[in-house]
């Protein structure tokens, strides 16, 4: 199936560009209640899926053995923007397992964030492991091995025990096994990313919202996630960014992450509700307006927070001396 066009990008009141994708919500039952082009093709998830990652670290204890609270709990499943206040708290829950910076095996680059970028070149400071978007969630998985009694040493490898955990529990959760049949790639911090179907992936997101079709331990994990991430959407992504800023307005009502190349999924609790998609040529640009106009036609909103989120769903293009030169906009009601 060609993926039909999703997004275009205006230059005045002309189409300069198009994006392709598709997209799909589906129900804690499975049903699929929304869609829009291929929604069976199996695509790498990436980092949208960190939250269900993330629950070994809540499920076996860890996260209460080291004390972890809402902002240790959204850094595990932030892709974040290197700030101060992230770098510092992935640094602390290793410290808080008795780990380092060394410890970390995701790979450094200096911080997503343009400000947090140019104030560590500033200080003359040079990038780590700890400014990697992803060593929140790595420092989450050093902390649950450490609590089991695990060898900490390779654990981005597929055939660790870390990384067997966490298939395990995103195979249950999107009910696609991650095993020897499954299409498997290296993501850009070095775990392993496997290829699951959109479908299976809002079916996931679905029992993220709801809790339902898990066990109640699995259930109270999300719960838990949830509140985290709604209660701390900075740790989520950062300063300017769209997970933080939807969070951040809408609170507790929408759990939204972003993956790398076009990927997004996001939960609607009191929808009982989960969305994923993808944008075929890998825009964030695009995957955020594509995520941002089904938040709006699925979320019930006040005059005042659809004003807010407007911004979200058709942003404005400005050159580079503050003129309004176009902007983007969905092409599905």
């Amino acid at each position: 199936m060609s993926d039909p066009i999703l997004v275009e990008v205006l230059r005045g009141d002309s189409v300069e560009c198009v994006h392709r994708g598709a997209a799909v919500v589906c129900d804690a039952a499975g049903r699929v209640v929304f869609s829009l082009g291929d929604i069976e093709r199996a695509i790498y998830p990436r980092s949208a899926i960190k939250a269900l990652q993330a629950l070994p670290l809540v499920e076996s204890g860890a996260a209460d053995r080291y004390g972890f609270g809402d902002a240790e709990l959204a850094l595990a499943c932030s892709s974040h923007s290197g700030e101060e206040r992230h770098v510092a708290t992935a640094s602390s829950m290793l410290a808080r397992a008795g780990l380092g910076e060394g410890d970390l095996e995701c790979g450094a680059h200096w911080p997503s964030g343009a400000a947090a970028t140019h104030g560590l070149a500033r200080s003359g400071g040079k990038p780590s492991a700890l400014h990697n978007n992803c060593s929140g969630k790595h420092s989450g998985f050093l902390c649950f091995a450490c609590s089991q009694g695990i060898p900490t040493s390779g654990y981005v490898g597929i055939d660790h025990k870390v990384q067997r955990f966490v298939a395990e529990a995103v195979g249950e959760v999107t009910g696609h096994r991650l095993d020897a049949d499954t299409a498997v790639g290296t993501d850009g911090c070095s775990i392993p990313t496997f290829a699951v179907p959109l479908t299976k992936l809002a079916h996931g997101f679905a029992k993220l919202a709801t809790g339902e079709g898990v066990g109640p331990e699995r259930a109270k994990a999300f719960a838990r996630l949830r509140a985290a991430c709604a209660a701390e959407p900075f740790m989520v992504a950062g300063s300017g960014r769209f997970c933080t800023d939807v969070m951040g307005l809408l609170g507790a009502r929408v759990f939204v992450k972003t993956g790398a190349e076009g990927v997004f999924c996001a939960a609607l609790p009191d929808q009982g509700l989960g969305i994923a998609l993808k944008c075929v040529d890998g825009a964030s640009r695009a995957s955020e307006v594509m995520m941002a106009a089904l938040i709006a036609r699925l979320l019930p909103m006040n005059e005042a927070e659809a004003a807010k989120f407007r911004r979200f769903v058709t942003p404005v293009m400005k050159n580079w001396n503050g003129i309004t030169v176009g902007g983007l906009r969905p092409t599905f009601s």
